[in-house]
Parts: structure tokens; sequence; C-alpha cells
């Protein structure tokens, strides 16, 4: 006990020096790697939002130049007095529509704020006066204006372009109304995917255009404060108490912010897939290393284990057959001494039953209780017979011998044997056996053993109230007998399933078994020229299928 500690420790301190000197390096270049990757991926990932950024910021700016520079081209083109004729200006609104869908109206300002013309679906602004308003200083002011966007005379979302033209001493100013659900298609355009999302805010937070996700149009989304900075920039922001990623740039023209937001948990997937391949890589390395470790300092310990084991089992096995030889000595020896008392019992009946035929005892009323009383004692004592038959039988020399059997009547004896017990645990043994079964050449007493054996664990392993199923049938190709024994116990575990047949391998309690019974029951079959297996699902019993060879002919 003293030198096998002494290896075990030997065997802990090679482990663990090997794992220390294995795993560092392991991990330390797990951690280089996936950190690389995690810089590289993230840089990308900020790289494709600010590009993306600003190509939509681009696109947004040119909309509103464009839009700018046509308003621009029409009042530069003609004068005042050309565009006072309704239809002239109508012919002007429709060449304008056809080259753009993004216009609702158009309409002329004079200098004292009263709409001179007007040509859009909202015919009861054509009176209106827009001297006071805010944008009308402004455009008079800078000669050009972008709104914001509003409800308005319109009480519809849009925002408006205006540009101004001075004709001598007076100017008039050319307005455009914006549809802003064509606008928040431009600005939702090309997003970043499943929960993407863009849109613009002015200088309060209020929301430009329609995002696909949270607040409405011209509702509050607080990104921060962010006083105006030019380029690009990337940030993370909580939102409704989630993080996500931010592209966030600043119009040219319009004091407007556009941000584009992105899902971090989408972009992050393949770094999220990286780290557990790296783990998985480590946990694999790990296993591989720690195996092939404790694999090599354990040989020679396992080794000298093992042999101390077997060194056990081989003193325990032939204890246990002494044992048995001991056990069988003693049936034979129980056996022949009750035969003496049963054969003198036997003759006192037979001779109890000829005084029965004297006329005087015939005529004794309590004749008929006499009959039955000796009856009954000639058929317990051909039972008890059987019983000193089938111990004797038991009792035989271990080495097969070869003799024509009726696996059938077997089967039968060795049921009668343990019927007792069976009936004892509410447990029915059921029988199936092939009429006119083929004889076999083999050793009854060894197969009565063999049989006894499973059928007993059978009913160990129901416990009570279950049933036990023999059936016989015979084959051809090869010509054999194959008898299963089948019970309703909990059944075998998987794992145990390749042990069953190995000595002092036992599934009962300790003290309960000596998981030698089965191990015999295989040598025995061998010997005798068969095969035996074992079907199990654990929860559903248990299946021992034995097949014999058939007698010669």
């Amino acid at each position: 006990m003293l030198e096998r500690s002494g290896y075990t420790k030997l065997r802990v301190k090679m482990i663990l020096t090997t794992l220390g000197f294995s795993l560092i390096p392991l991990l330390i270049l797990g951690y280089t790697i996936y950190r690389q990757f995690e810089i590289s991926h993230t840089n990308k990932i900020l790289q494709n939002l600010n590009h993306i950024t600003e190509n939509k910021r681009r696109t947004i700016d040119l909309f509103l130049n464009e839009r700018l520079s046509q308003l621009a081209a029409i009042a530069y083109t003609h004068r005042l007095q050309y565009f006072l004729e309704s239809e002239t200006f109508e012919r002007v609104f429709t060449l304008l529509q056809a080259r753009s869908k993004y216009y609702i109206d158009l309409g002329i300002i004079d200098q004292d704020g009263n709409h001179v013309v007007y040509t859009g679906p909202y015919q009861a602004i054509r009176t209106a006066n827009y001297k006071n308003e805010d944008w009308f200083s402004q455009v008079q002011a800078k000669g050009f204006y972008i709104s914001d966007v509003f409800l308005g005379r319109r009480n519809y979302p849009h925002f408006i372009i205006a540009v101004m033209r001075r004709e001598g001493d007076r100017n008039w100013v050319l307005r455009a109304t914006i549809d802003s659900d064509i606008f928040d298609s431009l600005v939702q355009s090309d997003q970043l995917g499943a929960n993407g999302d863009a849109f613009l805010l002015n200088a309060e937070n209020i929301l430009q255009s329609k995002p696909r996700f949270g607040s409405k149009l011209l509702g509050k989304m607080d990104l921060g404060a962010f006083s105006r900075f030019p380029g690009v920039r990337s940030e993370m922001i909580k939102v409704d108490g989630k993080e996500y990623l931010f592209g966030l740039a600043w119009l040219e023209n319009k004091n407007w912010l556009l941000a584009i937001r992105d899902d971090p948990t989408e972009e992050l997937m393949p770094l999220t897939r990286t780290r557990y391949l790296v783990w998985g890589i480590l946990a694999g390395g790990l296993l591989l290393i720690a195996g092939g470790t404790v694999l090599t300092s354990t040989t020679i310990i396992s080794q000298l284990v093992r042999s101390e084991r077997e060194k056990a089992n081989l003193n325990a096995s032939l204890t246990q057959s002494s044992k048995m030889a001991s056990l069988g000595k003693m049936a034979a020896g129980v056996a022949h001494e009750v035969n003496n008392p049963l054969a003198i019992i036997k003759e006192k009946a037979g001779w109890m039953r000829d005084l029965l035929t004297e006329e005087d005892i015939k005529a004794s009323p309590n004749f008929k209780e006499f009959e039955d009383a000796i009856t009954k004692i000639e058929y317990h004592v051909t039972r008890a017979k059987d019983v000193t038959h089938r111990l004797l039988g038991f009792a035989r020399r271990m080495d097969p011998i070869q003799e024509d059997i009726n696996i059938n009547e077997v089967l039968n004896q060795t049921v009668t044997f343990l019927e007792n017990e069976a009936r004892y645990r509410a447990i029915e043994i059921n029988t199936s056996f092939q009429k006119d079964l083929p004889f076999v050449a083999s050793d009854s007493a060894q197969l009565q053993q063999v049989f006894l054996n499973i059928i007993d664990n059978a009913i160990d392993a129901i416990g009570k109230e279950g049933s036990i199923h023999i059936r016989t049938q015979a084959v051809h190709d090869p010509d054999e007998v194959i008898i299963s024994i089948s019970d309703t116990g909990p059944g075998i575990p998987k794992e145990k399933l390749d042990k069953i047949f190995d000595p002092f391998f036992t599934t009962k309690k300790v003290g309960e078994g000596t998981g030698l019974g089965l191990t015999i029951s295989f040598s025995i079959i061998q010997k005798l020229g068969g095969r035996i297996k074992v079907e199990s699902q654990e929860g559903h019993g248990a299946t021992f299928i034995i097949n014999l060879p058939l007698r010669k002919a």
C-alpha cells in the first residue's frame, strides 16, 4: 500500500509538471491568435460602417443639392412674369415631376409673403401669406433654405426647399415641398443586417426621417449631445436598454445628423464563433495533452495495479470454485441421505395401501380419508424424489458429456425448481416451447445450471410482480436451437452490457451476488459448442439468447 501511494504521488507530479509546461504556451498562443483576429475584425466592422455612413451622407447631400440646383435652374431661367400664367407653371411642375417624383407641390411667393402662383394638391394654401414665417425670413437672408420636417398647414410630414431670385429692386421665392415618405426610402436603403437602421436627426434630436424600429417620425431619439464635427464618427450608444453601434455624420447643407445603426451582436457573430472555436481548440488540446500525459505517466502504475487485481480475482475465483465443488458434494450427500428415508416412507405407504384392500378397513367410515392420505403421501414422496434427483444432477462432474437432450424438458425441470420462489414474489413464468423440438447433443446437468442461473437472476432483477417469458425455436442454416429468456425487470445499462459476462462483475447489491454465475454460464455454453448473448434496454427488461447446435443425424 505504501509503495502504491509513492507511485501515485510521482504520477501526480509528472502530470502537473507536463500539463504546466504544455498548457501555458498553448493558452498564450490561443489568446494571441484570438486577440489579433478580434482587433482585425473589429477594425473591419468599423471601417465598413464608416464607409456606409459616408456614402449615405454623400447620397443625401447629393439629393438635397440636386433639388436646390433644379429649383435654382427653374428660378433663374425665366422671369417672374413668365410663371404667372397658371398653365405655364403647371407645365413646369409636370416636367419637374417627370424627372423626379420627390415633389408634392410647387409655389412662387413674392417679397411680401403672398402666394402669387401655386400648383399642387393643397389649393387651400394658394392664398396663404408667409411673411411672418421663420423660413421666409431665412431664405430672404441666405438666398436658399432647407427646412426641418414639419406638419404645417398640410397636416402631413414634409419639408421644404426654397430659393430666392432678385429682379431689380424686387425679389421672389420659388418654394417646393418634398415628400417625406420617398425621402425616408432614400435614407433607409442599404441597411446593415436584419436589425440595422438609418435615420436623420436635427440638432434637438428630433427625427427628420422615419426609422425602421422604435420612435416615429418627428419623435425624439436621444443619442446624446453631439456638436457638429467633420467626417464620420463611430460610437457605441445605448438605446432602449440595449447597446448599438452607430455611424454618425453631419450633412453639409443642412444641420441634420445622419445615424446608421448596426446591431453588434450580428456583426460580432463571426467573432463569437471564432471565440468558441478557439476555446474548442484549447479544450481539445487540453484533453489531448492531459490524456496523453495521464496515459503515459500511469502505464507502469496501472500495470502493477492490474496485476494485483488479476491476482486477487484469481484467488477469489479459486475460492468460489472450491465453494461450488463443496456445494456439489454436499448436495450429493444430502440427496443420498434424503433418498433412504424417502424409500422407506414410500415402501410403508405401499404396505398401507395394500391394507386398504382388506374388507374390515373398507367397511370403515374413514376409508376415503385413509385412501386420500396415502395418495398425498405417495405424491409428495415422488415430488421429494424429483428434488433430490435434480440435486444429484446439479452435483455431477463439470466436464461436459454428450447425450441427446430435449431442451423443453430441461427447461420445464428448471422452472419447476424455481416456481415456488417465483410464485412467492408474484412473478409469472410463461413458456412458449416449439412442439417436436429436435434433440441437441449436450450435457443436461450443465445446461440446467445455465438456465437456473439466468432465470434466478431474472427473478432477482424483477423483485416482485413481473413476468418471465421462455421461448424455444429450431432454425436452419445453421442448424441449431435458440432459447430466449426475457424478463420485465429494470434492464441493464448500456455501459454495463459489455461487462455482464466478466468475472466478478455483478449488478446486484454488495453481498447479494458473486459475479460468477454468468461467467460460469458463458464458459459452459462455449464448451458445449454454443453461443450466448444478452440484449437489453434500460427500463425495458433484458433478454438472454442461447444458441445450441442440433444433434448430428
